[in-house]
């Protein structure tokens, strides 16, 4: 139903587009008057053939847009780690500090021990086989060392345990977070033009067969409006101009009529105005001239 629609009113533009072209027989007058119609029949052309270019590259673009969703998830994903990722490096790294320490008392009494333990065999040290006194001084060393060890060790080994099972607490809200995203399908028509847009960016020969579609489309709705536009004046051109001066003439026959009848009328409403306004002008004059006789007579009476 939509397709019919809009097939129907890109014919009527079409037809509109072709139908207003008049041919003036001067080809700079007929060019100034393609000029918006050629914009008009190109911004047609690019907007009907983008849906053929999604249809035909259909299923590249179904591919890319199941990349595209990935790459969504992907950043909503990372969103979500982002949030939690500075506590459990912290946690990480005060683990490691920890393990590091205990390594190194552990490695410093491994040393004091065999220290010890090669004065006793007279491996080194005196090199003398002996538990004498250089070997007890060695050998509280290493105890002091191996003292010192159990004390880290009950120290770290609970808070080690302790940052861990914070970090796997965290590791599971992440994984709840990211199990309660909304995965919404990412293929609306914006999706699959910038599908179309990827696509053309990464396979040259998808971005050449857009271009190609569009040139077509863009001459297949040019095609009138030039024909139109370098064909010689018909004998339909020479009688639309004989109806369009008829018409006008006709026009400017009745707004002349109309004109001189408005002005007559101005003219007789005028006249007419002034002369009634002179008659009542006299008639008042002769008026006050006989009251003013009248009055005169009775005062001469009266002397």
């Amino acid at each position: 139903m939509f397709g019919a629609v809009w097939g129907a009113m890109i014919f009527n533009l079409d037809r509109y587009i072709v139908s207003s072209m008049k041919s003036h027989g001067q080809w700079w007058r007929d060019f100034l008057v393609a000029v918006p119609r050629l914009v008009l029949a190109v911004f047609l052309a690019v907007v009907i053939s983008k849906p053929l270019e999604l249809k035909i590259f259909e299923k590249e673009i179904e591919g890319e847009i199941v990349q595209m969703e990935q790459e969504v998830w992907k950043a909503q994903e990372d969103r979500v780690r982002l949030r939690f990722e500075p506590e459990i490096a912290a946690n990480l790294a005060q683990i490691a500090q920890l393990k590091s320490e205990i390594a190194a008392q552990t490695a410093a009494r491994d040393t004091l021990a065999r220290l010890a333990l090669q004065e006793a065999d007279g491996t080194g040290g005196s090199r003398k086989r002996n538990l004498g006194p250089i070997y007890r001084a060695k050998k509280r060393e290493a105890d002091l060392a191996q003292a010192e060890l159990d004390s880290l060790r009950a120290f770290a080994l609970p808070l080690i345990q302790n940052l861990e099972n914070q970090n796997r607490q965290l590791n599971a809200q992440i994984a709840g977070a990211i199990q309660s995203l909304e995965r919404t399908n990412y293929d609306g028509l914006a999706a699959r033009m910038e599908a179309l847009d990827r696509l053309g960016a990464q396979s040259r020969a998808i971005y050449w067969a857009n271009i190609f579609i569009m040139l077509l489309f863009i001459a297949i709705e040019t095609a009138p409006v030039v024909t139109k536009l370098i064909a010689y004046r018909s004998p339909y051109d020479y009688v639309l101009h004989e109806h369009e001066h008829r018409f006008r003439m006709s026009h400017l026959e009745n707004t002349t009529r109309l004109a001189q009848a408005t002005k007559n009328k101005i003219r007789y409403d005028s006249e007419v105005g002034t002369y009634l306004n002179n008659a009542r002008i006299e008639a008042e004059k002769k008026l006050i001239d006989e009251t003013i006789r009248a009055d005169q007579r009775a005062s001469f009476n009266r002397i």
